[in-house]
């Protein structure tokens, strides 16, 4: 998965509008200033406006696919092409804006 890295300041939101970031950035490689992220953390979803109703509001998110040839400490970065999926409503992760200096396979 080719793509900019993502880090602490990009701003990725669940399908419904809830903003998510990493519970525990990676302080070992920082890009633009700001920490990185793996995809060994879960990352916390701030609000979620646009649940339909009957459908649980994205708590947590997940990314289950990262870069393939970069890591840190073993564990594979967190990159704009990577999957993510939120619980407890199954919903996508999506980068919106991020640094555009590094990119990763």
């Amino acid at each position: 998965m080719a793509g900019f890295l993502l880090h602490q300041g990009a701003v990725v939101m669940c399908l419904h509008g809830g903003q998510a970031m990493p519970t525990a950035p990676n302080t070992s490689v920082t890009l633009d200033g700001m920490p990185s992220a793996t995809i060994a953390v879960p990352w916390t979803v701030a609000g979620c406006p646009g649940i339909p109703p009957g459908v649980p509001p994205c708590v947590t998110g997940q990314w289950i696919l990262g870069t393939l040839r970069v890591t840190s400490f073993g564990q594979p970065l967190v990159v704009q092409s990577g999957v993510a999926i939120t619980a407890p409503g199954g919903a996508i992760l999506t980068p919106v804006t991020m640094q555009t200096r590094v990119s990763a396979m």
